[in-house]
This record gives structure tokens, sequence and C-alpha cells, in this order.
């Protein structure tokens, strides 16, 4: 083992495992495996995957395999296929991610809801991360805020109507490169520099309702300004998770795929090619609600750490 591996950490996410199966068996919802390898890749421009080649048969499928950033595109294949509510635990891999609080391959617990909406979901959630603090003697205080509501209530600013310039004040003295930022990645800044720094260590904070230009995989509410259904959830100032209501329109969702592809070309970034797959089957997928935990990021908070490092066997390094 690692010297800096400590064995209580080890039995921590065991425990943790054990607790999500239970909570899950509790409500019906089955657990899944899904494919690490897959023919498509997922499109996000600020995603990166690893990419490696298959060198058996040609009648096999495509050689050019991408390892998973999540197992989203295959878990709502099982919903369209008719499962019902259904998760996954297990290992994803994200590029260029190394650092302090990111390791390039981590542990995902993702899992969908048939009929829910992310409101209902968000409740879950919190169910399921208070459970896990029990674990370690702890509980935490609850917030749950519209995004629009948080940046007034605590920047002064609305986030949904105000000029770049408004978004770019607080910031002013972050050293921040303004070139190629837009108006969405002020508001992601402001988020991490301003306002996730602040939450308390004890408070568990939801945002919902955001802006439908970062809608991603979600639907978007009709509305002056419409909203995209989604919800992030914070322990303290750690984003825990990302969940959607979800979208399950196939034209749409291509025609989003295609647009990530075009902001990947403008950034010199290779294109990747769609879930022609889940594609085919978005139609049939039921209205359902899912999100997206990521493990060690939950493990550090309940460790007390700040090194992701101190939750692993081994680190990226040591692997």
């Amino acid at each position: 083992m690692s010297p800096r591996t400590d064995h209580g950490h080890l039995h921590l996410r065991a425990q943790v495992y054990t607790q999500v199966r239970a909570f899950f068996a509790r409500r019906g919802v089955l657990e899944v495996e899904t494919p690490i390898l897959s023919a498509a890749g997922n499109t996000d421009p600020n995603i990166e995957s690893f990419v490696t080649r298959f060198t058996g048969h040609v009648d096999a499928g495509a050689p050019q395999r991408w390892m998973r950033t999540s197992p989203e595109f295959p878990l709502k294949r099982l919903l369209a296929a008719g499962v019902g509510d259904c998760y996954e635990l297990g290992r994803v891999f994200r590029n260029g991610e190394a650092g302090g609080r990111h390791n390039p391959e981590f542990t995902m617990l993702e899992w969908y809801r048939v009929g829910w909406d992310h409101h209902r979901l968000m409740e879950e959630t919190i169910e399921l991360v208070q459970e896990a603090l029990a674990l370690v003697g702890r509980r935490a205080e609850v917030v749950i805020s519209g995004y629009r509501q948080l940046f007034l209530d605590e920047l002064g600013i609305d986030p949904l109507h105000d000029p770049l310039q408004a978004l770019q004040m607080p910031l002013r003295e972050s050293g921040i490169d303004p070139e190629g930022l837009e108006h969405d990645d002020w508001l992601d800044l402001l988020i991490t520099h301003r306002l996730q720094p602040a939450f308390p260590p004890d408070r568990i904070t939801v945002i919902h309702d955001y802006p439908a230009s970062q809608c991603a995989l979600a639907r978007v509410r009709p509305g002056e300004p419409p909203l995209a259904e989604r919800f992030e959830l914070y322990l303290g100032r750690y984003e825990l998770a990302n969940g959607y209501h979800e979208l399950n329109d196939a034209s749409e969702q291509a025609a989003r795929f295609a647009r990530d592809n075009e902001r990947r070309r403008a950034r010199g970034l290779p294109e990747v090619p769609l879930d022609r797959c889940l594609l085919a089957v978005l139609d049939a997928m039921p209205d359902c609600a899912g999100v997206a935990l990521g493990v060690e990021r939950l493990l550090m908070c309940l460790a007390g750490s700040d090194a992701i490092a101190d939750v692993l066997a081994f680190p990226f390094a040591e692997a």
C-alpha cells in the first residue's frame, strides 16, 4: 500500500457503498452495470475522454472506443427499454483532470427515478447525503435556493438580466484573464470564486432552475426567462451532485450534441461521435429525473479532508 493510505478511509468507503446499496434497496431501485467502453463519447467541450482501440476482429464493432465519463447514456437506454428506476455505482474516467481534488479515474453514483421531476429528486439526494453524514455522526442544515435568487441575495446581481460588466465587477481583483470568456463562463466563475467558498461546512446547499443556456441534458421550462430544470447539491463548499429533469426529445438532444461539437471545433478540440444508440431510443425514454454524485467528493467531506488522494487506495501518480 501507499505510505499515505489511511485504512480508516478504506473502511469508510466500504461503509458508504453498503449504505448506498441499502438506501436504494429499501426504495426498490435496481442496481445495474453498464459498459465502460463505448463507440460514442461525451461531446461536452469542458470534458475530455480517454480514448483506446480494440485490436480484435473487425466484425466485433467499432475499433475506436471512448472510456465513459459517466454511465448516463447507457442508463437512459435501459430506461427507454423499460427497466424502471435504476442506479449504477462505478468507475468513470476524465482525461486531464488530476490535482488536489481531482483524479482521472473516480467513482460516480448515478440514478434515475421514473415519473419524478428535479425537485422531487433533490429531496431524495438530500436524504442520501444526510444518511452518509450519519455514518460519521454528523447532520447538515439544508438550504434550497433558486439560481437567480441566490445571486440576488448574496451578490446583488441578476444573473439572467444584468450586463456582462455587472458579472465581471465582483471578480475584478481575481486576476482572471477575460479573453474568450462568455456570459455563462462569468456566472460559473462567480459561483466558484464568490459563492461556493462561503458555503458553511455543515450545510447542504441546493441550487435549482438554472439559466436555459446551461441546460446540458435537462429540460427547459418555458417562461420569461426560460429555465433549465436542473439542480446542483453542495456539501460545504464541495459540489457533490448534478441533477436534471431529463430531456427525452431525440431531435433536441441531437441539436445540443451538434452545438457541443461546434464549440469543440471553435476551441481546436476534436469532434466526438454522437451516441446514435441513445438518440435512436431517447423519444421512448419515460419522463424521469436523474442525478450523478461524486463519491470521492462525498468521502472527502465525511473524512474532513481537502485532498482526494486521502480517500483513494492509490492516487493517479501511484497507480
